[in-house]
Parts: structure tokens; C-alpha cells; sequence
């Protein structure tokens, strides 16, 4: 009896934490803009394709996604995510970069869904209690038909991870690399992100852009986004002249 009421305890202490660690008060939002439509593959279109058709239930379990800064890590891992979603399957996206700093144990219960990406992995290597939840969570994923999908800058081996059994594991699954667009193809991804923000950006233009701001998707992303949002006030089309005289306002 005193063993039954002990276990029981135990469990009831466990669906308590669970319960806890499900409702921190964590900031993570999917970018509405981070769907594969948007996206400029350009190079990477075999490897936007292959994320495009992963499914539940498929070996090896983990896919680890890696390449530059700024090459498309996030996007395409909130665009899986959100890809997921609309297609019935349960999915969670986790910027380890920004909970590193929180207790590990945030990742139980997610062995339950269909995909887990995990961002910027290189940034828990070393951490016994992260890497340790982590090859927690990839075998209970693996019980459960589940897909662990990693973002890193380099390739698995790579990286110094301390705990072997995780290390193994990771470097024995899908392993995809993200290329950096090209001039001409970031020009392209520009244009692309203007029309689905509804706006036009004359050729000239994006050329300006990339002489005058440094030359990652990112920093030239957030510029448009913000040309966007000045053009809207003052009715301006973005002009080489209109996007000088803006940046020179905005710039830090």
C-alpha cells in the first residue's frame, strides 16, 4: 500500500511540474512571413524540397540543417513548423539561443508530437543537462514516429558534443546543407518578399540595397520590411533616391 501511495505521489508531483513547464510564459512566435512560399531557394531547392516532403514516422528520426548565418536556418524551421501545422501534424519550434538559459526540462511532453525543430543547436553543446534532454527527447521520438529537425552553423561532427550516445545519433541522421544566395539571388529573394508584401522593387533598387547595406539576408530583409513600412506612410514608391534618404534617417 505505502509503495502504491508513494507512486502515485511521484506521478502526481510529475503531471505538476509537466503542467508547470507547459505553461512558462515563453515569447516564441512563428513569423507569419516563414512559409516555404516565401522562401528563395535559388541553390537550396533540392534541400527545401527534401524538408517540404518529410513526414511523421520516417528513419533516421533527426534531419540537421546547417549553412552560414543568414542563409535561411530559421525560416525554413518555422516554415516546417508551420507547414506541419496545416497539414494536421502537432510541431514545435524551440530557439534554443534563447532558452538556453531555462530548464531543460521545457522539452518533456514533446516526444507526443510529430515534428520538434530545434534552432541554433551549437549553442547547448557542452551543456550536460540540454544534451542530455535532448537525446532524451530523440529517443522518445523515435519510440513515437516523431522527426527532430536541427539547425546549426556547421555539420555535426563538427561540433564537440559531450554526451557520445546523442553525438552518434545526430550524426547518423539526414544531414542538409544551406548554401549563401548569390548576388543575383538575393535579389531575386528580395523581390519575392516585396511582391508577397505587396509592394514593387525596381531592379535599381535592389542593387542599391545590396552596394549600400551589408550583404546578408537578414540585415537586408529587416531594411525592406522597414522601406515597406516608410513607403506606406509617405506613399513614396522605393526609389533609389526614396530608399537613400530613408536609410540615412533610420540607420543606428
Amino acid at each position: 500500500m505505502r509503495n502504491a501511495q508513494l507512486l502515485s505521489a511521484v506521478r502526481a508531483a510529475a503531471a505538476l511540474r509537466l503542467n508547470a513547464v507547459r505553461q512558462l510564459p515563453l515569447p516564441i512566435r512563428l513569423r507569419a512571413s516563414s512559409v516555404f512560399q516565401s522562401f528563395y531557394a535559388g541553390a537550396n531547392d533540392a534541400v527545401v524540397r527534401q524538408l517540404i516532403a518529410l513526414t511523421p514516422g520516417e528513419r533516421p528520426p533527426v534531419v540537421w540543417l546547417y549553412g552560414p548565418p543568414s542563409s535561411g536556418k530559421t525560416h525554413l524551421l518555422q516554415a516546417l513548423s508551420a507547414h506541419a501545422g496545416q497539414n494536421d501534424h502537432a510541431a514545435a519550434y524551440w530557439p534554443l539561443r534563447d532558452v538556453q538559459s531555462l530548464d531543460a526540462d521545457l522539452l518533456v511532453g514533446c516526444e507526443s508530437l510529430s515534428f520538434i525543430c530545434l534552432d541554433d543547436f551549437e549553442v547547448i553543446v557542452g551543456n550536460v543537462n540540454w544534451e542530455r534532454a535532448i537525446f532524451r527527447l530523440y529517443t522518445e521520438l523515435e519510440d513515437h514516429g516523431g522527426r527532430l529537425l536541427i539547425a546549426a552553423s556547421v555539420p555535426p561532427t563538427n561540433l564537440q558534443i559531450g554526451l557520445r550516445d546523442l553525438a552518434s545519433r545526430v550524426a547518423a541522421g539526414i544531414v542538409l546543407r544551406l548554401q549563401a544566395l548569390s548576388d543575383e539571388e538575393q535579389i531575386s529573394a528580395l523581390t519575392l518578399r516585396a511582391t508577397r508584401l505587396g509592394f514593387e522593387l525596381p531592379l535599381d533598387t535592389a542593387h542599391y540595397l545590396l552596394r549600400r547595406l551589408p550583404r546578408d539576408m537578414t540585415t537586408l530583409c529587416d531594411a525592406l520590411d522597414q522601406l515597406d513600412q516608410a513607403s506606406l506612410v509617405t506613399q513614396r514608391r522605393l526609389t533609389v533616391p526614396f530608399v537613400r534618404s530613408t536609410l540615412e534617417r533610420i540607420a543606428p
